[in-house]
């Protein structure tokens, strides 16, 4: 039944400016706890600025308000409007920052790559790199699963999306990238992208100035490997820069230096913190709960005889992947779709919202309803083998026109690594208590304090099973 129009979306009620603040610094030091406790007090819809401000803040979460959403015409919604927090970060001419056809140009272009066969050549890459790590990780090592998984991450972007594979070049980019990702990698670090006054050059040391002389050496590197392509093409490369700068779009156009640079860097941050989180959560899971561990473990010994295992048929195990899914449920990498501003009066789940409205869809909230997924707290993988969820049910890589186009990688990339790290190694965790989620930047990861030990060695890579 539909619902009747007009609707009053409950919320907070008007506060002193400094308490406003004092409940955005909560939401950037506990956001899923302050998530929690608003949904419980207000429902799974709701504002949290003035009734009357035509730049009001709105949580959605219900399915209804989802699917509403994400199906908007562009004239009704702006997502590119909203994301201009990222604007120092991502370069103007990031998909996410982009609007109407110039947005649609650019994802046309950046489809291919993540996508079937081309998909698919980036998996011996990814497995090649997780083999080596495997391979530092002797019987009886303690390590902090996050980092590990962080450097895994982070080589396949060089590898198989810029295409820098070995040499100064690649070591200088490496060392660069990780210490300009890990300065937002705190709550702290976190409050440079929420509050721009923090945004002060004050010297090398200053937590700005470091991240500016970071990002220019970046550039810096970028810029140099862009033009060496240039002036050396080489059809035979297979990685995603080389095939974007192979792209033309309908008027025949290619990508500008620029352009590249802004894509790059915009699926360095999309894919690196964030596939390295979930790829720590699942781990942590499969070793905390022994059931899950057992029958993971079981369906991927079938495969182990096979010396030359197709990377397809481990992405098609079930298990692994209601595992893979059930991770990014519980502890959705990014809490928040990308916010939409409404640019025309829209009835949304049948709350009227005025143009300038700032629409924040919540993936998190939407994860954890209790209607959609008893008992929501619980890690359970077998929920994605008993029934399919909606996209505006299950919605980890946001949804519309604006879902991450590297969600197939990410998966295929998460399933692989760990196929081959639980091959190999038997891990157990260090210390069994409850790892709490933490804010890295935009997304919410586990803890430092997640450490495991392995316990056995299940297979070294070659070796008969």
């Amino acid at each position: 039944m539909a619902n009747p129009l007009n609707r009053t979306l409950n919320g907070p009620p008007e506060t002193p400016f400094w308490l406003r603040q004092l409940w955005g610094l909560r939401f950037i030091f506990r956001p899923l706890e302050t998530l929690e406790a608003r949904t419980q007090a207000y429902g799974d819809n709701y504002r949290i600025t003035s009734r009357t401000s035509k730049s009001a803040l709105v949580y959605f979460s219900s399915p209804e308000a989802l699917e509403a959403i994400f199906t908007a015409k562009p004239e009704q919604l702006s997502a590119g409007q909203g994301n201009q927090i990222l604007k120092f970060l991502l370069g103007e001419h990031g998909i996410v920052l982009l609007e109407g056809e110039a947005h649609q140009r650019q994802r046309q272009l950046l489809m291919p790559p993540f996508h079937g066969d081309r998909m698919r050549s980036y998996a011996q890459i990814i497995l090649d790199i997780c083999d080596r790590e495997i391979g530092q990780i002797a019987l009886g090592t303690t390590f902090a699963v996050r980092p590990v998984m962080q450097s895994i991450s982070l080589q396949v972007i060089l590898k198989a999306v810029f295409g820098v594979n070995s040499g100064q070049r690649y070591d200088r980019l490496q060392q660069a990238l990780s210490q300009m990702v890990e300065g937002f990698g705190s709550p702290f670090g976190a409050m440079l992208l929420f509050y721009p006054f923090l945004q002060k050059d004050w010297g090398a040391w200053s937590p700005w100035g470091r991240f500016l002389r970071l990002r220019q050496q970046v550039d810096e590197l970028l810029y140099a490997e862009i033009d060496q392509r240039r002036s050396q093409p080489d059809a035979s490369r297979t990685d995603i820069l080389a095939l974007l700068m192979s792209a033309c779009d309908p008027e025949g156009q290619p990508l500008s230096n620029v352009e590249l640079r802004d894509e790059l860097i915009t699926l360095l941050f999309a894919g690196h913190e964030t596939t390295a989180s979930a790829l720590s959560w699942a781990l942590y899971w499969i070793a905390y709960l022994p059931d899950v561990r057992a029958k993971l473990l079981a369906e991927l010994d079938t495969l182990k005889p096979s010396v030359e295992l197709d990377p397809a048929t481990i992405a098609r195990l079930p298990y692994l992947s209601a595992v893979c899914q059930e991770t990014l449920r519980l502890y959705p990498i990014a809490i928040n779709a990308f916010p939409r501003v409404v640019k025309q009066s829209m009835v949304v789940a049948g709350y009227a919202l005025e143009p300038g409205t700032v629409i924040m869809p919540s993936i998190y909230l939407a994860h954890h309803r209790e209607e959609t997924y008893p008992e929501p707290k619980q890690f359970r993988p077998e929920r994605f083998l008993e029934r399919q969820f909606s996209p505006y049910e299950y919605l980890p890589f946001g949804g519309g026109d604006r879902r991450c186009i590297g969600s197939a990688f990410a998966l295929f990339e998460m399933k692989l690594v760990l196929f081959q790290l639980l091959s190999n190694r038997d891990l157990a965790l260090v210390n069994a208590r409850p790892i709490r989620p933490i804010r890295r930047g935009l997304t919410v990861a586990p803890s430092n304090q997640l450490r495991m030990q392995v316990t056995g060695i299940r297979c070294e890579k070659g070796a008969e099973s």
